[in-house]
């Protein structure tokens, strides 16, 4: 598969970035959930990344997993669709590394090492299936310029935070020791509860009654008992020196709709802080709407209003486990961390120093373009 060539952006993407030429080099990530088939392609700046072309569709990979503990055929030709689209994107830019990562729907699935066999085999895409933990660092990684820093408040500092991902198979939850002198985020445990949006869809349905509902989140809060009795979170909490991040499609969309906005908007989302009664007010705006029409709605779209409902009962759930007044959104995830490893180590690699690290763990180095793709 031949590399470069012209470069095209993504209609998303202003014309302002749209160069013959852009600087590079250029990184890929790939990050293949259970409910998601997400790309992002990103060159490394001083202290991040810039995106330069993104993919996201939903494919329901892990639809039906819980019953059968298979991935379904349906399932598997729509997620080598988009991988189809990923690959064919990854072309269009001279890429030095790509690192492609696959989740809960692939660890779970009893052929799911069979599928990325598959997917190697017909489009020469080799994707690594990473452990829960390895996941939780990611986000980690993603979210840790989010967590608030001490001069933000004038009595209390958080000294520790839980961030949480809610996926289609699973949720992440991470514990983790904020250390403000030193601009550290250090992971203290994580858990992966074994239910996600489209998991509990499946086992409760879409939540449009009362009753259905409250039964998920009595189910998400069982799930998260040993965690915080391992942890004792509440003690923290208490002490008003913790703060909670959420980064997932569903609090994203709580906060579109808490903002009122008339389409989503990503700029206007991630690294914002709502108040917790405001999110939850955004749960009963979702709740009346008619469940014909939910799905209409800018911030919900038809391709995911049926797991909508499930992933506010894991958010209550979390919330009601641990009250933390505000919620910071994060609209980032594995492809950020992913692309922010990268770039960071092409800045030591080429300044030829360690700068500190914002974080400490990690997972296998990424590796590069020709290790993923076949020629």
């Amino acid at each position: 598969m031949k590399q470069g060539g012209q470069q095209t952006l993504s209609s998303h993407f202003s014309t302002s970035s749209m160069a013959p030429r852009l600087a590079g080099p250029f990184f890929g990530a790939i990050d293949l959930g259970t409910n998601n088939c997400r790309l992002m392609i990103a060159a490394p700046t001083a202290r991040g990344f810039r995106v330069v072309d993104n993919f996201n569709r939903a494919v329901r990979l892990g639809e039906g997993l819980r019953g059968s503990g298979f991935l379904a055929e349906d399932a598997m030709r729509r997620t080598l669709d988009a991988l189809k689209i990923c690959a064919d994107r990854m072309t269009q830019w001279p890429l030095s590394h790509v690192q492609a990562v696959a989740t809960e729907a692939c660890r779970q699935a009893i052929n799911g090492k069979e599928f990325l066999d598959r997917v190697q085999k017909e489009i020469g895409l080799t994707i690594d299936i990473i452990t829960a933990r390895e996941e939780a660092e990611l986000a980690l990684e993603s979210c840790s310029p989010l967590f608030p820093s001490a001069q933000h408040y004038a009595r209390a500092v958080h000294k520790r935070g839980i961030i949480f991902d809610i996926g289609g198979g699973s949720t992440e939850i991470a514990w983790v020791q904020i250390d403000h002198k030193r601009k550290t985020q250090t992971l203290i445990g994580m858990v992966s509860l074994p239910t996600g949006v489209i998991a509990l869809q499946e086992m409760f349905g879409e939540g449009h009654d009362a009753i259905s509902y409250k039964k998920m989140v009595s189910y998400v809060k069982s799930l998260l008992s040993e965690f915080e009795a391992t942890h004792r979170i509440r003690d923290e909490v208490s002490k008003g020196q913790t703060c909670l991040l959420g980064t997932s499609g569903t609090v994203t969309t709580l906060a579109g709709i808490a903002l009122r906005l008339p389409q989503y908007d990503r700029s206007l989302i991630d690294g914002i802080t709502l108040p917790g009664s405001v999110m939850k007010e955004a749960i009963k705006t979702l709740q009346e709407i008619p469940n014909n029409l939910r799905g209409l709605h800018p911030c919900v779209g038809k391709e995911r209003v049926k797991y909508v409902l499930p992933g506010c009962a894991i958010f209550e759930a979390i919330h009601q486990s641990w009250p933390i007044n505000k919620i910071t959104i994060a609209d980032r995830g594995l492809r950020d961390g992913m692309l922010l490893r990268m770039a960071r180590n092409y800045r030591i690699r080429s300044h030829s120093y360690r700068p500190k690290s914002h974080f400490r763990v990690g997972i296998q180095p990424h590796m590069p373009f020709e290790s993923y793709l076949s020629v």
